[in-house]
């Protein structure tokens, strides 16, 4: 069996999207866990990651999220194992979801450091079972070039078979590799894929932009698969926003107050994926009902509309199981411009 660590040197590097894609790309029968959850989803009373609950759905897993990661509080792990006992639930993670399996793909933590304190870094996953250690690294060009010479100069990388790095959400490949590639490879590191940024991919759902808000769905459930591309705030008058060139964008989602019928109302046709109430405010019966006829999703929070839109311009657009077309990109991509066979 093969055992990859897909490790990353810093927050939302795109790990859980290549191994989806490497998964898909390569066609062999595989497993996958991630040890050290740290992307916590409460679901039924229990207590997920949000990668592997993604990961298991997705690639149609037969495991629970639950039996793919062994904790998530560093407190509680300390707690409850030694170093000794760490290694071995990770042998036990191991040997129960690589058995029959071809490949093996072991997701660590928010960035090299994140867990080291309980032995499930990236680099002691990769040391305690063998496995050979994929990086993934995005950011700005000289950032990158940074990260890999940090590597080289202070990280013990002798702890792990370091195969290569995978350059994530590369803006211009042909400048990166004229004047960065170079660098890169004298240093000795290989790299294994350079992925162009795709803005599609910082696309999300309307169900996820409601999880994540902890939105009440009062109407138009069957729409929440709908992919938001634009996001309009609709502060002032109805009137004004049909004029606005933002409001007649395609795929539009609509944040507005309750309260707010006309801008409600204004907004109900085609080309709006989803609308956001503020305020806790109930339009009237007709408009949810007229919703619900026109599969516009309506979500309901108890915030402001300033609130609302701060929250949704941070919001980290993640894959979600929904989304086949971002699925089916990232895949293509990973086809395009990983070497997938070196890797697997």
């Amino acid at each position: 069996m093969n055992k990859l660590v897909i490790a990353s040197t810093r927050d939302s590097a795109g790990k859980t999207s290549l191994i989806v894609g490497l998964a898909k790309a390569s066609g062999k029968e595989f497993g996958y866990i991630k040890p050290f959850g740290d992307r916590l989803l409460y679901r039924k009373k229990r207590l997920w990651d949000y990668d592997a609950a993604l990961i298991a759905n997705v690639l149609g897993m037969q495991e629970s999220p639950e039996e793919i990661t062994i904790g998530f509080e560093h407190s509680k792990l300390r707690y409850m194992y030694d170093a000794e006992r760490v290694r071995g639930k990770l042998n036990e993670l191991v040997a129960s979801l690589g058995k029959n399996k071809e490949l093996l793909f072991m997701e660590a933590g928010r960035d090299l450091s994140y867990g080291v304190s309980v032995g499930l870094d990236a680099l002691s996953l990769a040391e305690s079972s063998g496995a050979a250690l994929v990086l993934v690294l995005h950011g700005a060009d000289d950032t990158i070039v940074d990260d890999i010479a940090y590597i080289k100069k202070y990280v013990d990388i002798s702890r792990a078979n370091l195969k290569g790095v995978i350059i994530n959400k590369v803006h211009d490949l042909e400048d990166f590799t004229a004047t960065y590639l170079p660098f890169i490879e004298k240093s000795g590191v290989k790299v294994l894929g350079m992925i162009p940024y795709k803005p599609e991919l910082r696309n999300f759902s309307v169900g996820y932009l409601s999880e994540c808000l902890f939105a009440k769905v009062i109407a138009g459930e069957s729409g929440l698969g709908n992919v938001i591309r634009n996001i309009f705030v609709g502060a002032m008058s109805s009137s004004e926003a049909l004029r606005s060139a933002q409001f007649n964008k395609p795929e539009r989602f609509v944040i507005t107050s309750g309260d707010r019928s006309d801008m409600v109302l204004a907004a109900m046709d085609a080309n709006t994926v989803g609308i956001l109430l503020t305020n806790n405010i109930l339009p009237p019966s007709n408009i949810i009902a007229k919703a619900s006829e026109l599969n516009i999703p309506l979500l309901l929070v108890p915030s402001d509309t300033y609130q609302v839109a701060r929250q949704i311009d941070t919001m980290e657009p993640l894959l979600t199981r929904d989304n086949t077309g971002s699925i089916a990109l990232v895949t293509e991509l990973v086809r395009q411009y990983v070497k997938v066979d070196e890797i697997v």
